[in-house]
């Protein structure tokens, strides 16, 4: 089994938190916006699924990110469920 670096779900997390966006929509947005398209070449940002936001009280409290699920879709997917299994949880 390959071992995917850390390194890029923690890019996607932190792409997600510092834009408030899901990184599978942010690089399907950049593409189509020419005042976008270079997000994709800054180096602190990735811009591939796999990283969400976790919103509570409409504020982002964290970000979830996920590599090595096959494709950007499925990361996305993995992370969108994540995202929402965190904001069932409650403490008391």
């Amino acid at each position: 089994v390959a071992q995917i670096p850390p390194s890029l779900s923690l890019q996607k997390a932190y792409t997600a938190l510092s834009t408030k966006t899901p990184t599978l929509l942010l690089s399907r947005n950049a593409r189509l916006n020419p005042d976008t398209q270079n997000l994709a070449t800054l180096p602190e940002l990735l811009l591939l699924g796999g990283g969400h936001p976790l919103w509570h009280n409409g504020k982002v409290i964290g970000s979830i990110g996920i590599a090595g699920g096959g494709s950007p879709e499925n990361d996305d997917l993995i992370a969108k469920s994540g995202a929402i299994a965190t904001a069932q949880i409650t403490t008391h």
